[in-house]
């Protein structure tokens, strides 16, 4: 066990009246499940909480809320714990986990889904998969779907459907006073406004209440890989190819060496490799026809992209975003893929060393642009492509020299940001909240801070500080 320092320790006493009136477990430096509770997805992230508390439902998280507020001590909320700059955890204060509360209730007649905030991306797409529908939202399945709705939530169905938020139908949450509200576009529209986008800001969100689409069960999926020294002439195909597509084709552009995985040829393992991952999530005859273009473009070295369970498309990214690892991301939305952002990319992906680091090129628009900019909190509805570059190790040795890589990528892109997706970013300052929200947004959840969480109890996040 890993000693926690002094100032990680609850008081006793405060530890006995938390414990009388909570049903979970409550785990301590003490414990000997403290190391193992206090390790989370980026494993470069190392904190020391006074005290995990694994919440069973609505009357833990109060008690776990006012003991810390009683105590003075910060609080972490923590559902999936896939925050890149490790905000699901703090020092010295008592993580919220909501692990325990991962209840899922699916309504096919009315096609919707209640889901509470402990459930992860992969057991939501399995439950709602068996009646034929789903949720768009991320690409990982061990991601938290708490902490990716309040943000946004981009992934394969997003041009189809649009983001996460704008499934959402109504969230149950308890607010910085220990108050549990709902919230829905005829039940405090304003703050509904500003959960879908700046959420975790606001409160604990204890469930969540989905709109249900079709989708699948099968669709066109998968990745065609080209030699990476051809970037920039595959993206400028692919600039042009976007164009048009029909909103069922979501794609990402993905800059790596290949993974060693079984569906990889072995001598292709390590190769640096271009790839445009592909979701055509319609018919599939139709789809054949549209990705037809792409698979005839040059001489790809590898074609994936197949008829396929949605639920394996959803899992493809696994492999690559292992728990533990050690994660660095540099992020940006750009207006459109011009032809200086594709001769930067194209040349700082060949200095990719790491057989891990990554630069991901997500195609927006579609149904994502349709819903009006002011409509939501989510900033960004305009932009064409987010960037994600990834620096990443399997632990510390040559972490330094990923993270410099992955900022010299994004600097050399500075000149094109057009702002940032907010679960992208890392601890980078109220500036660069800012930009995930422009201006105007920031007034009105400023405003909206000061109303719900004056004191900024929930402050271990992308943090929106009351207004004065």
């Amino acid at each position: 066990m890993c000693a926690a320092p002094a100032a990680a320790r609850m008081d006793r006493a405060a530890f006995q009246e938390l414990e009388r009136s909570f049903s979970g477990r409550l785990v301590g430096p003490d414990d000997p499940a403290y190391d193992e509770g206090r390790r989370i997805w980026n494993g470069s992230v190392s904190k020391f909480p006074a005290l995990i508390a694994y919440c069973t439902g609505v009357a833990d998280v109060v008690a776990a809320l006012e003991s810390a507020t009683r105590g003075g001590l910060p609080v972490a909320v923590r559902s999936g714990g896939h925050s890149f700059p490790g905000q699901s955890l703090c020092e010295g204060g008592i993580v919220i986990d909501l692990s325990a509360m991962n209840g899922i209730r699916v309504d096919p007649v009315n096609r919707t889904v209640r889901a509470q905030a402990g459930v992860l991306l992969g057991a939501l797409d399995r439950e709602t998969q068996h009646f034929g529908m789903a949720v768009p939202a991320g690409i990982v399945t061990h991601t938290g779907l708490a902490g990716l709705t309040l943000g946004g939530g981009i992934g394969w169905l997003m041009r189809k459907y649009g983001l996460t938020i704008d499934q959402l139908l109504s969230v149950d949450m308890v607010t910085a006073d220990g108050t549990f509200v709902t919230a829905s576009a005829s039940h405090d529209p304003e703050l509904f406004w500003g959960l879908r986008g700046a959420g975790s800001n606001f409160g604990v969100v204890t469930e969540f209440e989905f709109r249900l689409n079709p989708v699948g069960p099968t669709v066109l999926a998968g990745p065609i890989l080209w030699p990476l020294e051809e970037a920039p002439h595959v993206l400028r195909f692919y600039r042009d190819w976007i164009t048009d597509v029909p909103d069922e084709l979501t794609t990402i552009v993905v800059h790596r060496r290949a993974a060693p995985l079984p569906s990889i040829p072995a001598e292709l393992h390590g190769r640096p490799v271009i790839a445009v991952i592909s979701c055509y999530a319609g018919d599939i005859e139709t789809g054949q026809r549209v990705l037809r273009p792409l698979r005839t473009f040059g001489t790809p070295l590898l074609d994936l992209c197949a008829p396929r369970p949605f639920v394996q498309l959803q899992a493809m990214f696994d492999p690559s975003f292992r728990p533990g690892w050690w994660y660095y991301v540099r992020s940006c939305d750009i207006e459109r893929l011009g032809d200086e952002v594709i001769d930067i990319s194209a040349t700082h992906a060949l200095r990719i060393t790491s057989p891990l680091s990554t630069c991901n090129i997500f195609h927006l628009g579609g149904a994502v642009a349709r819903v009006g900019e002011d409509e939501t909190a989510f900033g960004g509805r305009g932009v064409t492509h987010t960037l994600n570059i990834n620096g990443n190790r399997t632990d510390g040795e040559g972490f330094a020299e990923e993270r410099a890589w992955a900022r010299e990528w994004w600097s050399a892109l500075e000149p094109y940001h057009a702002g940032v997706y907010v679960n992208f970013l890392m601890d980078e300052g109220a500036e660069r909240v800012q930009q995930a929200y422009g201006a105007d947004k920031l007034r009105r959840l400023r405003a909206l801070k000061r109303e719900y969480d004056p004191g900024n109890v929930f402050r271990s996040n992308q943090n929106i500080a009351p207004a004065a």
